[in-house]
């Protein structure tokens, strides 16, 4: 039986990882969300922007966020030359450094346009003084001639475009993709639902399972979703760099390393008596986990949710990721279990007794 539902939730994960879901045009990836997390929970609701919840115990008092993010960057087709090339601008914080030669999908209303990234050949450029990838000179190819074939095929201004990349494995031990960051989030709280599941355990306190949208452009799924949940407390699962590649500096960005554990993180946005709960279910737990600091803010929906309301104590369990923010985002299959086992252990650790303010 355990042999069958390992083969379904990685089935998931590939389906989940495969999918298009750029943030503003999430609904796709939410669906097969809601549709895999759909038997672990006691009821479900999305919202109108398309975060989406799975509730366990909806009519307690005391209520639990388990978050990720659902949305990916992308770009917005801009503007398409008389030739019938196509410039673009960001969705999200994408890099233009690595889109010279990639494949991409560009969504229309109707179907899914393919199209490359085109760029000088080596033999026309200058040498040292050849130009950078920029927002100014990268463009798009459809095989078109004229803007009106471009037109033809569905594409204007608004189109959502995409990079064509599918889940890989490397090495057997680590997953690379496009999206990781940070749809590998939302794979990871619905296995944490499906573990309660499937393990009978019954929590004292209702538990929200939240996918949210538009964390890319300014956490803004989170905020939405925050104020109509209204939660005693939330925990966010995002990613983190792993800092030991090359051409990282851990003077300034600390020493995060893949296949060590998840990370948990000292902030302002942070609420220290959460964190150490956090931790201590770690050890007790026997859970790897390392640390890092954040200067004013996370940059993860935990601010989002710590500043909602009256104040959410919030904390945020971070999953080591190289290459964030391109095609190749890849992290540790280790991590990502012991991420659904420490969110699994808090929660199952967790009394909804426990006083979190600071000051009496």
């Amino acid at each position: 039986m355990e042999n069958i539902m390992m083969q379904d939730h990685e089935k998931f994960l590939y389906k989940y990882l495969n999918n298009a879901s750029p943030t503003g045009f999430e609904a796709s990836g939410q669906q097969i969300w809601l549709d895999y997390i759909r038997p672990y929970a006691d009821e479900y609701f999305t919202d109108s922007y398309g975060t989406a919840v799975g509730v366990v115990n909806p009519g307690a008092a005391f209520k639990v966020v388990i978050e990720a993010h659902a949305d990916e960057i992308s770009w917005f087709v801009n503007y398409i030359t008389p030739e019938g090339y196509i410039y673009v601008r960001r969705n999200g914080g994408s890099d233009h450094m690595i889109a010279p030669s990639m494949r991409v999908n560009i969504h229309t209303d109707e179907k899914i346009i393919p199209g490359v990234f085109g760029w000088p050949a080596i033999h026309v450029r200058k040498g040292d003084k050849e130009e950078k990838p920029s927002l100014e000179n990268i463009f798009i190819d459809v095989g078109a001639r004229s803007k009106d074939e471009v037109e033809t095929l569905g594409i204007h201004v608004g189109c959502v475009v995409t990079f064509k990349d599918d889940l890989m494995e490397l090495n057997g031990k680590f997953y690379a993709g496009r999206a990781l960051d940070n749809r590998i989030g939302g794979y990871m709280i619905a296995e944490v639902l499906r573990k309660l599941h499937e393990t009978g355990k019954k929590l004292p306190f209702a538990l929200y399972v939240v996918n949210a949208v538009q964390e890319e452009i300014g956490l803004k799924g989170a905020g939405m979703i925050a104020n109509r949940i209204k939660p005693n407390v939330a925990v966010i699962t995002d990613v983190c760099h792993d800092t030991t590649a090359p051409m990282y500096n851990k003077i300034t960005s600390g020493e995060q390393v893949a296949g060590k554990g998840p990370v948990l993180t000292y902030g302002a946005s942070v609420h220290k008596k959460l964190l150490d709960l956090i931790i201590d279910s770690a050890k007790k737990h026997k859970i790897d986990f390392q640390r890092a600091a954040a200067s004013r803010a996370t940059g993860t929906d935990t601010d989002a949710f710590a500043y909602s309301n009256d104040g959410v104590p919030s904390a945020l369990i971070s999953l080591p990721l190289k290459y964030m923010h391109t095609t190749v985002e890849t992290a540790s299959k280790q991590d990502i279990t012991a991420v659904i086992d420490l969110i699994y252990s808090f929660l199952t650790d967790l009394d909804p007794n426990y006083n979190f303010k600071y000051i009496e």
